[in-house]
């Protein structure tokens, strides 16, 4: 189903929202649409200006520039500091007539001799399609290209998505494609959504829409369980997810997918999915506890808040063998403030397992915990849940950011039962999420990136271990005074000269930057490793890339280190430079040069995606790592770092980042891995000065 534009041209100028609509058309976002009207207005002004006068934060003014410079709206001038200025609306309009008018010419001059390409080539045997990465931006593309998946659909189509995302696809006419299949009646659909009290109109709605005699099965996860990534399948050949959350998301916000065709990585996607599956409620089940406000296997809700509080305390108080808890980060200093109690239950023998979301602000008192229980990192979005000696379960609804760790909020509205088959089933659930999880560590991304601390003193609690890392930083960050926009206007301002031969100028790179510490747990036969990925902007010295390095914790002559051990980047010019950076590493040996669809990296909103093809060679006689993904959610205060490294080969690399810490979703064909906020480091804007000393 083609979309058509929001009005006619001529309405597009009667009013500055319809304006705001056509440009969004043209491909702007929402922000976009706003900074390039501001421009129409104002003429030719610098970045400085435009953020004072609409009250924005200069980087993000930058970043919104940058988007619409590439998409052509604006212009800017050769100066420095650059000013910018808006395209004017003719042209944007005559430029995007011109394409689709040059795109449907090419189709229809092109259309007989490709015909005939096509039937020579069908009659031969066609060679395997290369495994690579496609990006899809735009909700037209994505869905259309959703409704291609169904129509190539074989034996089974599955996906996992938002109730409004399905309403979006019936919108787009991606339903279409299902009904009009030759084989609808054979194909088995799969889907997994979250159906609540706020979208189960919508969600009837679009079930009663669906034709009779089409075999579909839909299933609601258990237990909270995150609908990410968003995602759908085709007969376990392709895959597209969505790199975006899709939580609070405004109807015409513009979506970014990744396809792929990659084996490994299908095969991985594929078995969270039927990780997902398994964990999940039939649909109708899940509308009855809807409607009725009461989950199936129900034995009662104590809706006061002050009861359930004591109710909650006195079954914890009473515990005889084990308690299991999944809570919120905030939920996890509530209990730290209960160590007295949970000490005195361990003394008693009970065996206390706490799983939680780990972040920088609640890491100190989560390894103050692990001296006499054990906690491992959950992603945020389970359901806070208590299983007592296995005979009793309490469950608690409320979303985290409304939760208080000091007050009886998080008990309102409490689930309680002792139905067996009930805790029996959360509590094997629950075991295979902590089977799959990690413990916190002081020993965090930050700390390793920057390598700016010593190992910890074996005797020193790992505690105050934390406490030393974070001092650091702060000193060193207080010796600069750098902020934030100093660091966005050393990219900015940065004059690109493409480097030719050898020169005494150091080597620039403006960057987005991701780092993961995967650590190695009884489910994951992977070893530690910490993989570092920079999506490099075209101001840099080389010109734009892709960069992604694997480090091993290896014994050195100085005691265990994370070693560089192999690199992959897509840009030919640059090669010569890492090879020097790794010079005395086994990366320096085990650098690799890739093709741009083999190794990708998407930046959308607060969430950063790197995805590589290909294995990845480690050291001789071990696995190379397998094609993955890696999926960064940034998350916390943004914070400015400075801090500088030093290669085997001598040269210097002066860091200025703005930061944050990460949640990370490691997906490989084994194996789904989430690791806490503290093993995942993002910097949105990353300034490095590489000199030889």
């Amino acid at each position: 189903m083609q979309k058509q534009l929001p009005v006619s041209i001529g309405g597009i100028l009667s009013s500055q929202e319809n304006l705001k609509n056509a440009l969004q058309h043209f491909g702007a976002t929402e922000k976009e649409a706003e900074v390039y009207i501001f421009l129409a207005k104002h003429g030719t002004i610098g970045i400085g200006q435009i953020a004072r006068q609409m009250k924005k934060n200069k980087g993000h003014v930058y970043r919104i520039l940058s988007s619409l410079e590439q998409k052509g709206l604006v212009e800017a001038t050769l100066e420095v500091p650059k000013r910018f200025t808006a395209v004017p609306l003719e042209k944007v309009i005559d430029a995007y007539v011109k394409a689709k008018q040059v795109e449907i010419s090419l189709v229809e001059k092109t259309k007989e001799d490709l015909l005939e390409d096509w039937k020579r080539i069908s009659q031969t045997e066609v060679e395997p399609k290369p495994e690579n990465f496609t990006v899809i931006e735009g909700n037209q593309k994505i869905y259309r290209k959703i409704a291609e998946m169904i129509e190539k659909t074989e034996n089974e189509f599955s996906a996992v998505s938002l109730v409004s995302d399905f309403v979006r696809a019936e919108q787009f006419g991606v339903l279409d494609s299902v009904y009009s299949h030759p084989k609808k009646n054979e194909l088995e659909f799969r889907f997994l959504t979250d159906v609540n009290q706020q979208n189960l109109k919508a969600f009837k709605l679009l079930r009663a829409k669906l034709k009779s005699g089409l075999h579909i099965k839909s299933r609601n996860p258990d237990l909270g369980l995150a609908l990410f990534p968003r995602m759908v399948i085709r007969d376990s050949r392709e895959i597209l997810f969505f790199i975006s959350p899709g939580t609070r998301r405004s109807a015409r916000k513009q979506e970014v997918c990744i396809s792929t065709n990659c084996s490994s990585l299908v095969q991985s996607f594929t078995g969270v999915f039927e990780h997902l599956w398994r964990n999940s409620t039939d649909i109708n089940e899940k509308i009855a506890e809807v409607e009725t406000g009461e989950p199936a296997p129900i034995i009662r809700v104590i809706s006061d808040a002050k009861a359930a509080s004591k109710e909650y305390d006195e079954r914890l108080s009473s515990a005889e063998t084990e308690i299991l808890i999944v809570t919120s980060s905030k939920g996890l200093l509530a209990y730290w403030k209960q160590a007295s109690l949970l000490k005195k239950l361990v003394r008693k023998g009970v065996s206390i397992e706490i799983m939680a979301p780990i972040s920088k602000e609640n890491l100190k008192k989560a390894l103050q915990l692990c001296e006499f229980c054990k906690v491992r990192h959950v992603p945020r979005d389970y359901m806070k849940t208590t299983i007592i000696d296995g005979k009793h379960l309490f469950q608690f609804k409320i979303p985290e950011h409304y939760e208080q760790e000091q007050t009886d909020e998080r008990f309102q509205k409490t689930f309680y039962t002792n139905d067996f088959e009930y805790i029996e089933k959360t509590g094997n659930m629950l075991m295979d999420i902590w089977k799959s999880s990690v413990a916190p560590s002081a020993i965090t991304a930050e700390s390793i990136i920057t390598a700016s601390t010593k190992e910890p003193p074996e005797k020193s609690p790992k505690y105050r271990y934390v406490d030393k890392v974070f001092d650091e930083f702060r000193d060193e960050t207080l010796e600069t005074r750098i902020t934030e926009q100093d660091v966005v206007n050393k990219i900015l301002n940065y004059k690109r000269s493409l480097r030719k031969g050898k020169t005494d100028k150091p080597v620039v790179m403006c960057a987005n930057h991701a780092a993961a510490i995967i650590r190695s747990h009884e489910n994951f036969d992977l070893p530690d490793n910490v993989i570092a990925a920079y999506k490099i902007d075209e101001r840099s010295s080389f010109g734009a890339e892709d960069g992604l390095i694997v480090y091993l914790w290896l014994n050195t002559p100085i005691g265990y280190r994370y070693v560089p051990v192999a690199a992959i980047q897509d840009n030919p010019r640059a090669s010569y430079h890492w090879k020097k950076v790794f010079v005395g590493t086994p990366a320096g040996e085990n650098c690799h040069l890739v093709k741009k669809e083999e190794l990708q990296m998407q930046l959308h909103g607060s969430t950063f995606f790197v995805g590589w093809t290909k294995p990845i060679p480690l050291l001789p006689n071990q696995e190379p790592l397998p094609p993955s993904a890696i999926i960064f959610e940034a998350t916390g205060k943004l914070r400015t770092l400075v801090f500088s490294t030093r290669s085997l080969s001598g040269m210097v690399a002066k860091n200025e980042a703005n930061c944050f810490d990460a949640f990370l979703t490691f997906i490989h064909e084994k194996v789904k891995y989430q690791g806490p906020a503290t093993d995942g480091l993002f910097a949105r804007e990353l300034h490095t000065e590489w000199h030889s000393s």
